[in-house]
Order: C-alpha cells, then sequence, then structure tokens
C-alpha cells in the first residue's frame, strides 16, 4: 500500500471539499443562464469601460461639483476613514498581539527565579492569553460589513462608526498576526538578554519586537489596502466614500459615471500598493543593514 504524505493527504482532502461544496451547491454552467436582458445590460455596463464620463450623464443643478473633483474628494473620504480606521487598529493589535503572545513569558526566555515569576508564568500569563485568544478570534470571526450593519442600528450613521466597524476585525487580525510573527522571530539576541540579566519585557520590546518590525509594518499596509476596499463598500451603507457614488450612479444606470468612479477605485488601489512597496523595499534594507 502506498503511503501519502501529509501534504499530499491535505491538497486530497481541499480537492474532495471542493467537489462536495460544489455538489451541494449545485454548481455548474447552468447555474450562470441568464436572459437576453441580463446579457445586453451586462454589455452596456461594460461598453462604457473605454468611455468614463468626464461629466455627469444628467443635468445638475448649477453649482455642482463637478464629477472628477467629487471623484478626488470621495477618495480622500475613503482614505481617511481607512486611516482612521487602521490607526486604531494598530493601536490594539500591538496591545492585543503582546497579551497573545508567549514570548514575554515562555519559559526559554524568562527566569524564574522569583516567586512572582513562577505564578506570573504558571498561573496569571496563560490565563490573560488564553482571554486575549478568545476576544481575537471574537472580533475577527465577524466581518467589517456586519459590524457596519450593528453599530449603526444602534448607534446611527455617523463616521465614527464606520471607521470602528473596520477597526474591530483590523485589529483582532492584526493582533493574532503580530503575536505569531513575535513568537516565531529568531531568538538569538533575546537569548543573550536573558544570559545578561534582562526582564521578560526588555527581552520583548528589545530583542525581540525590533527583529519582527519589518513584518510588521509589511503586515499593517497589507491591511491598510484591505480596509481601503472596505471603505468605499462603506459608502452603500450612506457614508461619502467612492462606494457611495457607484451606488447612485448604478441605480441611475449612469454606467460611464460608474466606470468614473470604479476607475478613481483603481487609481487609489494602485498608488497605495506602490506606497507600501517602497515602505516595505526601505524596511527590508533598514533589516539587512541591521543584521
Amino acid at each position: 500500500m502506498i503511503k501519502l504524505s501529509r501534504r499530499r493527504w491535505v491538497i486530497i482532502s481541499i480537492i474532495i471539499a471542493g467537489l462536495w461544496s460544489a455538489y451541494v451547491l449545485d454548481l455548474g454552467p447552468s447555474s450562470l443562464s441568464t436572459g437576453a436582458g441580463g446579457l445586453a445590460l451586462a454589455g452596456e455596463f461594460f461598453s462604457h469601460a473605454l468611455q468614463p464620463a468626464l461629466h455627469y450623464e444628467s443635468p445638475v443643478p448649477t453649482g455642482t461639483t463637478p464629477i472628477l473633483l467629487r471623484s478626488l474628494h470621495a477618495a480622500g473620504w475613503t482614505v481617511a476613514f481607512t486611516a482612521t480606521a487602521i490607526s486604531l487598529a494598530l493601536v490594539f493589535g500591538l496591545s492585543f498581539g503582546f497579551a497573545a503572545s508567549t514570548a514575554w513569558w515562555s519559559e526559554d526566555l524568562t527566569a524564574r527565579d522569583t516567586a512572582w515569576r513562577r505564578i506570573l508564568a504558571a498561573y496569571v500569563a496563560p490565563a490573560v492569553y488564553g482571554i486575549t485568544r478568545i476576544l481575537i478570534n471574537l472580533m475577527r470571526s465577524v466581518h467589517e460589513l456586519l459590524w457596519a450593519v450593528l453599530l449603526l442600528a444602534a448607534f446611527g450613521i455617523n463616521h465614527l462608526s464606520a471607521a470602528v466597524a473596520i477597526a474591530i476585525p483590523s485589529a483582532g487580525t492584526l493582533a493574532k498576526i503580530f503575536s505569531e510573527m513575535i513568537d516565531e522571530t529568531p531568538r538569538d539576541a533575546a537569548l543573550a538578554m536573558r544570559d545578561a540579566g534582562a526582564t521578560p519585557l526588555q527581552i520583548y520590546f528589545i530583542g525581540l519586537l525590533p527583529r519582527a518590525l519589518p513584518d510588521i509594518t509589511a503586515y499593517t499596509l497589507y491591511r491598510f489596502e484591505c480596509a481601503l476596499r472596505t471603505s468605499a463598500v462603506l459608502g452603500f451603507f450612506g457614508f461619502p466614500t467612492l462606494g457611495f457614488y457607484i451606488a447612485a450612479a448604478f441605480e441611475n444606470l449612469h454606467y460611464a459615471e460608474v466606470w468614473t468612479y470604479l476607475y478613481a477605485l483603481f487609481a487609489l488601489v494602485a498608488l497605495v500598493d506602490w506606497w507600501s512597496g517602497k515602505v516595505r523595499r526601505s524596511m527590508l534594507l533598514w533589516n539587512q543593514r541591521q543584521v
């Protein structure tokens, strides 16, 4: 009998799960069938992709902001919501990431020469670790849009609700990834600090955190890009981001205007991607110089 490696079993399990899901959901080419009206609508929409609107497609009151300036203004609101949300998420992500990490209390990095340190390592730290892990799993298990629905129902349409709706799951995800990055950081410097008599907090903030900083920065920038798209979608709830104007133009069948706002979103994502790439490369060079 041929023995399969663990990796092959994982691949086979994924394939079986995919086929079973397709069967249960009754997926197939027939599910994509549509009437002539649907195909005509799709064709009309995509026909405007190469002809985005430079002016409004219907008459507007005198003094209305030009569509290109409105796109720029909406892009600014999209970035503002994103920056606010990720700033909040980063604060809580770093804090919860510390509590969800084992590096600051693990046996190989901390001395247990006093009764307090033994109690901390045996009872307090594991309890904090477990509670924090449960909390961050709860935070990231609910999607941003569902958080938006809950917060808007509770507090109404306001900018803080939108920012917090993005920040909560982002903070949970950042905390989980940060804790794992720090726990997987090479520990040679940390062990040297332990042997020199450094405290657990000194080991964490001087021996481990700086070495994980490039990866933490890169992942934070990735989450910023994700939050940018979520901020645009929040416009469908009435916030003045690009999604708000995309939805309004689509409802009025102004497809050329839709493409104008879509291209503004594409350009915004590309700009953020270019900027984050430069930051990541700078952090990588800095890390190489430190080594």
